[in-house]
């Protein structure tokens, strides 16, 4: 019998690792020890969350990088194929998949997605994205949607249709015209595995409140991020819908504060990857240079330390009465991020769960 997904277990605050299969992570540095994001190390991070109870591994859909020094991101495993085998390798934690809708087909999507289901006994998940790198999409020819989530709405559609068709059916939308389509098997999750979607702008959000189960989404500080949830919230009761929101922060957590300041500094700062660092900021306009000075170089910090996400700095109890925060604001999950995961994810696991579990937060 499949028992229920992970992300819809009994923790108040679900916890996960991600962009682990992409060389850097989130970070954008030049420091020694930067991930490299080797199938070995991918698996061993797998594991270590596995074994200490997180709910979920999330990963990147990339198929070009940021440049830099490192060239940032060119090294990225496929998604879909990336969770097949740590499906195979894990035993509890969710298994996402990241596709950009536009690349790839939904019927061969429902095929790739029903197999991880399988594999994994229940634990596939989707996070759908659109997509927002030109450069990306003109390696495959093609170019970014004008009204991406409403391709976006075909696209889950048909994938729904063909978990729930016994017989061949016929499709005859705007982006998507099918005819006698099949796909066996379905999902082991019916209708579908758990869906999220990674939006920030009204369009994406209002695809996420009337098709998705989960948003995933930013915020600059933490006595501000529950508007979001607000915002989604509403948005999904116009639909009769409930939609969980999730946000991602990158993690420097060390027994003192000064040790974990001292390295935030020295891996964002000091040796950031500026040239990459430089091309991923240019491509997100709400970072441009139009912010005061301080402004810039707090961002432009979280950008070389995690993409432009929160950043959690700090002792373990720092960090785990950051993330009680996070969750009084609404939220349902964090996924982590950290410059690398094999050797800095054992301590978070050790000292930082067991004081989320003292204050009720998890089990």
């Amino acid at each position: 019998m499949v028992k229920h997904h992970p992300l819809k277990g009994a923790n108040r605050l679900k916890l996960g690792v991600f962009s682990a299969n992409a060389d850097g992570g989130l970070a954008i540095t030049d420091v020694p020890e930067r991930w490299t994001a080797s199938w070995a190390d991918n698996l061993t991070a797998a594991q270590i969350a596995d074994r200490a109870g997180l709910e979920f591994l999330l990963p990147i859909a990339r198929w070009r990088g940021f440049g830099g020094k490192n060239r940032v991101r060119e090294w990225s495993f496929e998604t879909f194929t990336w969770a097949a085998a740590l499906a195979a390798s894990t035993k509890q934690i969710g298994l996402f998949m990241t596709v950009h809708v536009p690349l790839v087909h939904p019927l061969y999507a429902a095929k790739a997605l029903a197999t991880v289901d399988h594999v994994s006994n229940g634990r596939a998940g989707l996070n759908i994205v659109c997509g927002w790198n030109p450069k990306e999409f003109a390696m495959f020819g093609t170019s970014l949607v004008e009204k991406g989530y409403d391709q976006a709405e075909e696209w889950l559609q048909v994938l729904e249709r063909a978990y729930t068709s016994d017989i061949p059916f016929d499709y005859d939308g705007t982006y998507y015209k099918l005819k006698e389509a099949i796909s066996r098997p379905a999902s082991l999750q019916m209708p579908r595995p758990v869906t999220m979607n990674a939006a920030f702008g009204g369009p994406g959000r209002d695809f996420a409140a009337r098709s998705c189960d989960y948003l995933f989404t930013t915020f600059s500080e933490i006595n501000e991020a529950g508007k979001h949830v607000a915002d989604i919230r509403h948005r999904a009761e116009r639909h009769r819908r409930e939609v969980g929101v999730y946000t991602v922060c990158h993690i420097v957590c060390r027994e003192t504060q000064t040790e974990a300041e001292e390295y935030y500094h020295r891996y964002a700062v000091e040796m950031a990857d500026q040239e990459a660092v430089d091309t991923h900021m240019a491509g997100k306009k709400e970072f441009s240079q139009s912010h005061d000075r301080e402004a810039y170089d707090r961002y432009r910090q979280r950008f070389a330390g995690g993409a432009g996400s929160y950043p959690l700095v700090g002792t373990p109890e720092h960090i785990a009465e950051q993330m009680i925060a996070i969750s009084q604001q609404g939220y349902a999950g964090i996924a982590l991020s950290f410059v690398n995961y094999t050797q800095e994810l054992p301590f978070f696991c050790d000292r930082v769960l067991p004081l989320l579990a003292q204050a009720g937060y998890r089990q």
